[in-house]
């Protein structure tokens, strides 16, 4: 065994590891005495009492211990801890070999629940929910246990990052023995090692939120290779209605199709202030899909960029009729920003330009001096799904720039679109350089070379951080994300395939635990139309993230898209990444057949819950044995307001400790203490959403609540403060926010008047229960609202 101990830690590394265990506690181990077995999770150490004793990690007699929690038994000699405080430490493992790609055992994991995020396509990333380690896919990028000192106790946590380790990315994988192992690889086979001390990241902490957070900002200092969400300059899109082109034209995107699509939005009454052209509007060339030929599936995965610029249907008008038509992309862009009010122009570019990259042949490509590859994949990625993407730049190649002209190709393609009126870009298909790294110096180093490359254009070319990533979540591109803060969370929104729908939802809520330290989870596009719309809508409404949808023009469903929408196109964004609440973190919500899926997020007063049912609509991918589990027509789940962590940033004094809790699927308002629960019934692909908020005794006698704008979805992000007026006012409140429509609110007692920006309107009240409700203006954008009593 190989340790690095802790400064002050001899005392504890020379007491006998017997000294450490209760009398129930036994360690179970092989006859070959390598300690394989598992020491019992739920019982605690014995620590004999020493002023010297630290509870810093550490490897003892085959066991790793982190805070005191046996974590790993049956640990190899060839495991390394290097300890940072009493809860967190780096693991890695050495070899007798150098080599670019190893596979170290770290231990056994068993009898513990667990949460796993992997990647189950080179692109994208999805939970998969366990008890030991077999139940760890490959490509695990994050690792959560849940330790309980006894069944019924409070839990505890355990996490594992895997992370870079100078050239060299790791990865978590199990194996049918149940041990958990270290996947350690540079991605070219000339970039060797025979050592990763501190490839994974291991922390322990009583609130698993906190402890996400904590680690990942440890980690940003430590690496200093990404920055966390926190710091970061957030795009202005995010808080504006969004539509993209993809799913309403598919590759066959033109300026007129954009025409129809904005303004049956804006006549709607939901305009959309933020767009984004996806693919199809670059100069391309394929030479596999024949003009006039039948089309080839995939093919459209070997085209190639030609141009930086504009292809001819945005050269050109699609409408030669129309007086005054634009005759390019600035032109365009600059008209429709001022006929339908957009704020926000961004076009899609592939990180390499398109798909298949730059041709090397073209001439206007030649400065970045393209080369033809054809990529490999690692055996992690061959070892899940496959992709139909992946496997046609495999076969076709990619004219892959060089690492040296990156910052040149950016930049040039940049300042051009700055120079079409285009606001920022999409970039797509940002994995595909772990595959590219062979005599390159490896996928950490392209990877980074090509991250600081694009950032550094991005923010020499656009003035409001304005990108969007895609195709990106893998730990190589993630822990090099300095400024962008923007990342695609899932794998597509699907229209057309019905089982992908409750996947997509629990895919980026459990993703987003992860995502939502270093980015904002972007939870892509969707139909307002759709047998499942309602479900993504009050998703990305709880989601803290930006709304867009990709109706086909004319095609929306404005009952919808008006719970989300403004009038004046703005959205009421939650504060942060909506992510599963504590008690759904080791529940399946998609396959267990009996869990109801909780997301919950704050606003600035007020906190929020959407609940969704994915039971029954969908199998996750990589599964052995994708046996669905019976589902009863309606399932049943506790909602509490204790499910909104960190509720008490919304509930300072004078808060009573109650709750009122508003569904919007009934209408209906309820008192709760903030541990009290109350039961919700959903059918598979229903969902509700509950508006939290503390209620407040004011004049030392109101009881007062705001609630918002009870007709969105997320009524309380409308509300931006509530305060007592002084007692010359006869006891008012004021309420200040925006957006019209009905405002509601709890109280205690019906007030005498309200007033909405210094003009009385009527008041409504129920004494049943207790929801007041005031009707602002159409046209009232932001108001002051005073009750008075």
């Amino acid at each position: 065994m190989a340790l690095i101990p802790p400064s002050l830690g001899s005392l504890q590394l020379n007491a006998p590891f017997s000294s450490f265990l209760s009398p129930k506690h036994t360690v179970f181990t092989s006859p070959h005495g390598h300690g394989f077995g598992c020491v019992c999770l739920h019982k605690t150490w014995k620590r004999p009492p020493s002023m010297f004793l630290t509870n810093k990690p550490v490897i003892k007699d085959g066991v790793l211990s982190i805070n005191g929690k046996d974590t790993l038994t049956g640990v190899p000699d060839n495991v390394v801890v290097t300890p940072l405080s009493n809860s967190s430490a780096f693991v890695g493992a050495t070899s007798t070999l150098p080599n670019s790609r190893h596979v170290f055992r770290l231990g056994l994991i068993q009898d513990i629940r667990l949460l796993c995020l992997f990647r189950f396509k080179l692109w994208w990333m999805i939970p998969r929910m366990g008890n030991s380690g077999q139940d760890i896919p490959i490509e695990t990028q994050m690792l959560l246990l849940e330790a309980k000192e006894e069944p019924d106790g409070p839990a505890s946590y355990i996490l594992f990052l895997p992370v870079l380790d100078g050239e060299f990315r790791s990865s978590l994988q199990g194996n049918p023995s149940n041990e958990l192992e270290l996947c350690v690889e540079s991605g070219d086979p000339a970039i060797v090692t025979s050592r990763s001390l501190k490839a994974v990241f291991v922390n322990y902490g009583d609130n698993p939120f906190d402890l996400m957070n904590k680690s990942m900002k440890t980690l940003e200092k430590h690496l200093g290779t990404f920055s966390h969400r926190e710091t970061k300059q957030m795009p202005g899109m995010l808080d504006w209605f969004g539509w993209c082109t993809w799913d309403a034209f598919y590759h066959e995107v033109n300026p007129q199709g954009i025409r129809d699509g904005l303004k049956s939005l804006s006549e709607g009454g939901t305009p959309a202030r933020f767009l984004i052209i996806d693919d199809g509007w670059q100069d391309t060339t394929n030479e596999f899909q024949k003009e006039g030929e039948p089309f080839i599936e995939g093919s459209q995965f070997g085209g190639r960029l030609v141009s930086i610029k504009e292809n001819n249907k945005f050269r050109e008008t699609a409408n030669e009729d129309l007086n005054g038509a634009p005759s390019g992309l600035k032109d365009f862009v600059s008209d429709i920003k001022r006929t339908f009010g957009l704020k926000y122009v961004y076009v899609w570019h592939a990180l390499l330009g398109y798909w298949g990259g730059f041709h090397p042949d073209a001439p206007e490509g030649r400065k970045y001096n393209p080369k033809l590859k054809f990529p490999i994949q690692s055996p992690g990625n061959l070892a899940n799904m496959r992709d139909i993407s992946m496997d046609c730049m495999e076969k076709y190649g990619i004219g892959a720039i060089d690492p040296t002209k990156a910052s040149e190709f950016y930049d040039d393609l940049h300042s051009y679109l700055v120079s079409q009126d285009v606001d920022g870009v999409k970039v797509d298909v940002q994995n595909i350089l772990e595959t590219l790294a062979t005599g390159l110096g490896g996928r950490v180093s392209l990877t980074r070379q090509f991250q600081q490359a694009l950032e550094k254009s991005i923010a020499t070319n656009f003035q409001d951080n304005s990108i969007i990533c895609c195709m990106g979540l893998s730990t190589d591109t993630l822990y090099n994300a300095r400024r962008s803060a923007i990342t695609r969370a899932s794998d597509d929104y699907y229209p057309k395939i019905p089982t992908t729908q409750s996947l997509h939802i629990a895919a980026v809520a459990f993703n987003s635990i992860f995502l939502g330290e270093v980015v904002v989870p972007d939870w892509d596009m969707f139909y307002s139309l759709h047998s499942a719309a309602e479900f993504h809508a009050v998703a990305r409404a709880v989601g803290g993230c930006g709304v867009y949808v990709s109706d086909k023009p004319g095609q929306h469903d404005f009952e919808i898209l008006r719970r989300l929408v403004l009038p004046d196109g703005s959205v009421l964004r939650a504060k942060y990444p909506g992510r599963p609440s504590r008690d759904c973190l080791f529940n399946d919500p998609v396959m267990d057949g009996e869990s109801l899926l909780k997301i919950w997020n704050l606003n600035k007063v007020t906190g929020v819950i959407g609940v969704f049912n994915c039971q029954g609509a969908g199998s996750w991918p990589c599964l052995d044995n994708p046996v669905q589990k019976d589902v009863s027509p309606k399932l049943c789940g506790q909602v509490s307001p204790a499910d909104i962590e960190y509720f008490e940033e919304v509930a300072p004094p004078p808060w009573t400790g109650d709750c009122a809790v508003f569904s919007l699927k009934a209408g209906s308002l309820s008192r709760l203490p903030k541990n009290g629960s109350f039961n919700v019934k959903l059918k598979i692909l229903e969902c509700d959403v509950f508006t939290v908020s503390p209620i407040k005794v004011y004049h030392g006698k109101v009881h007062f609540a705001a609630i918002g704008l009870i007709d969105m979805y997320n009524s309380g992000g409308a509300v931006e403060t509530v305060e007592a007026l002084n007692a010359s006012t006869n006891g008012g409140i004021r309420i200040k926010g925006r957006g019209a429509g009905r405002f509601g609110a709890y109280s205690n007692e019906k007030p005498k008047l309200c007033s909405v920006n210094s003009k009385q309107e009527p008041v409504t009240f129920r004494d049943e229960d207790n929801l007041l409700t005031i009707t602002i203006p159409s046209d009232t954008n932001f108001w002051e609202i005073v009750v008075s009593y």
